[in-house]
């Protein structure tokens, strides 16, 4: 699966836990692996731009989606012979984002992630305009979101209890490779 992500926002975050979000979206989707997708991250302006531009609405807003017309927006994951596709775009908004994360009380990450998995979902044909629809689309989202910090975190403990190892190891004098002995 290939994911391209720009920051053109201004404000520092982690760009590889974004793309691990939208991956581990778009895998528990059963999206193609053939399958590409582009993350943008904007400032407050160009974001309002095209929020006006693109939905007619004034203002920024948190996230947006812009499936490309190859892929059928009809087309759900679960419909068969899904196939590989460019799936589309994703904008990102992390100065709005800031003020729902604080709003929320998590992290901002947590926020852009949550963002992303939103965005995925919309570039696969889910849609909250409905009240089943909303239902449908923020019971997934919660889904994944919820199973994505979890493996999150089981990694972390994994590698905190790797690290723990290996300075135990290195303070008893385990940690050296033995040297090969010549052959006899």
């Amino acid at each position: 699966m290939s994911i391209e992500i720009a920051n053109e926002s201004g404000v520092n975050v982690d760009e590889a836990s974004i793309v691990s979000a939208a991956r581990f979206a778009l895998d528990k989707m059963e999206v193609s692996p053939l399958a590409e997708l582009s993350i943008l991250l904007v400032t407050l302006e160009v974001m309002e731009d095209l929020h006006e531009r693109w939905m007619d609405l004034p203002g920024p807003t948190d996230v947006m989606a812009f499936p490309m017309d190859e892929l059928d927006s009809s087309r759900r994951p679960d419909a068969p012979d899904a196939s590989p596709a460019l799936l589309g775009d994703i904008v990102l908004c992390p100065a709005f984002a800031k003020d729902q994360a604080k709003t929320a009380g998590h992290s901002l990450m947590d926020e852009l992630h949550l963002l992303t998995t939103h965005g995925v979902l919309h570039l696969l044909g889910y849609d909250h305009a409905e009240p089943a629809e909303e239902r449908e689309m923020f019971g997934l989202q919660k889904r994944i979101l919820g199973e994505f910090q979890a493996a999150v975190a089981a990694h972390n403990k994994r590698d905190a209890q790797r690290s723990a190892d290996d300075r135990l190891l290195g303070t008893a004098g385990l940690d050296a490779v033995p040297a090969e002995e010549p052959p006899a």
